[in-house]
């Protein structure tokens, strides 16, 4: 398995940050490397909440399986080539004296054997980036809300 993990301190409070992350269906508003997001299930939010991402020519399926308000939301990710056994996201949010530090880590497992851990710590990169990219729209659009409440 490889797990990488990707930090930002946002300039926000906990409370707001988790707004945005809790809002589930909501993330292609922020995120600019997603084209369309939705729900794909009844219940809004909680574990076992549903969305449907666009990235690209790709179109991933995301289920919460954990949801801890304030504090950790984490969800697979299905629709990712099969050679890939499972894949995972998981946003904490920790308070700190200027906002919020949120860091986001990706768990890419494809398999116990060297050719297949070296899957795995590729893709593991290649959700690094897609990381960055996530918590920069999330700093720009908490930044814009701050600056549209004032």
């Amino acid at each position: 398995m490889a797990e990488i993990t990707c930090t930002r301190d946002i300039a926000a409070e906990p409370g707001a940050v988790w707004a945005v992350l809790a809002d589930f269906g909501a993330i292609s508003g922020w995120a600019s490397n997603v084209e369309h997001s939705c729900l794909m299930s009844e219940q809004a939010e909680g574990v076992g909440t549903v969305r449907r991402v666009q990235m690209g020519r790709s179109s991933l399926v995301e289920r919460v399986v954990d949801w801890a308000p304030g504090v950790t939301l984490a969800y697979s990710i299905e629709g990712l080539p099969p050679v890939i056994r499972s894949v995972a996201n998981t946003w904490s949010l920790r308070e700190t004296t200027r906002g919020t530090r949120v860091s986001l880590t990706s768990r890419v497992n494809a398999g116990p054997r060297p050719p297949q851990q070296l899957i795995a710590e590729i893709v593991a990169r290649r959700l690094a980036k897609a990381s960055e990219t996530m918590l920069a729209g999330l700093d720009r659009h908490m930044a814009k809300t701050a600056g549209a409440g004032r």
